[in-house]
């Protein structure tokens, strides 16, 4: 968890600080499975800047996160570039939409804001390779090195009557 004291900064309005921060990114879970980011101190660029009636804080990192494929785990990964912005009002009481979640006790959570806005920038899926054909789903082969079909198993004659109404419906 990377923290970073508001509390030091003391900015006027319209005044900025930038200050270059290492992140610890803590692995993402999906399915069971652990992608970890690599690396797991990431680079970051942290800028503050002080409005009138708030701060405006700006994070940028960049990582890759790396995994089992989510069609036919094998090995995969994908580069994440991170480019965020948050608002937090000096005003106690501004709607709750003006504080940033981030924000606890004078310290900015920087390691949660850069996890979550990763987590936001990975696509639906981690593939190999966007043309993945995943594994087969009778025998579990990788369809990408033994691309393969299966010939129609019988139908069951319990369910023989359904099957010919089914025919039967589409003529």
């Amino acid at each position: 968890m990377t923290r970073y004291p508001l509390r030091t900064l003391r900015l006027r309005p319209g005044e900025e600080h930038r200050e270059a921060l290492h992140v610890t990114l803590e692995p993402f879970a999906f399915g069971g499975e652990e992608y970890p980011a690599s690396p797991t101190e990431a680079p970051a660029e942290l800028f503050v800047q002080r409005a009138s009636t708030g701060d405006v804080f700006g994070l940028r990192v960049a990582t890759t996160v790396a995994g089992p494929c989510m069609r036919c785990l094998a090995p995969a990964s994908v580069a994440v570039e991170v480019d965020a912005r948050e608002y937090q009002a000096t005003d106690g009481g501004a709607d709750e939409e003006l504080h940033s979640e981030y924000v606890v006790d004078g310290e900015l959570d920087v390691g949660s804001w850069a996890r979550d806005q990763i987590a936001l920038g990975l696509p639906d899926q981690i593939l190999c390779r966007p043309d993945c054909a995943g594994l087969c789903p009778v025998c579990g082969k990788d369809m990408n090195l033994e691309p393969h079909v299966h010939e129609e198993a019988a139908v069951d004659p319990r369910w023989a009557a359904l099957e010919a109404l089914r025919g039967d419906a589409t003529e």
